[in-house]
């Protein structure tokens, strides 16, 4: 079965998101931060540019979370929206409210952590990058992660 990985973009802010990111999951960024002014034919970027994230990956238990920053000299503009949310499935209740209160701080909360009427202790929330998150605890779901 085929991998799936999220891939978020950001407008300068990728590294310090993922930063905020580490500090509530911690790991290690595989393979570094590598920044635009690495890669061959970046001369013309200004220095802001250079300095912007090309690729940033932070494991979460089995999966990566990765991302970059857009590059507006290149045409590239980030719309930022709720097409899109982050499914997070903690193991335990503790860790489900250690998520969320990490990763909303500074946020906005669309539902705090309650307990749901289809049995799941379940909130959403966007963080103050404007990523769309969910965290959903189901102690009978038999989900492996």
């Amino acid at each position: 079965m085929p991998k799936l990985n999220s891939y978020l973009n950001f407008d300068g802010t990728a590294e310090e998101a993922f930063k905020f990111y580490q500090s509530v999951f911690g790991g290690e960024f595989v393979g570094g931060v590598m920044k635009m002014g690495n890669a061959p034919g970046t001369e013309h970027l200004s220095e802001d540019e250079k300095n912007r994230v090309m690729h940033i990956a932070l494991p979460i238990g089995k999966d990566l979370l990765m991302a970059s920053d857009i590059v507006p000299s290149m045409g590239q503009k980030l719309n930022q929206g709720n097409g899109n949310y982050i499914s997070i499935f903690p193991e335990s209740r503790e860790e489900a409210d250690r998520i969320f209160n990490g990763l909303s701080a500074d946020g906005e909360v669309e539902m705090p952590m309650e307990d749901q009427f289809w049995g799941d202790y379940f909130g959403s929330f966007k963080d103050k990058y404007g990523v769309c998150w969910m965290v959903n605890y189901s102690k009978d779901s038999g989900y492996e992660g």
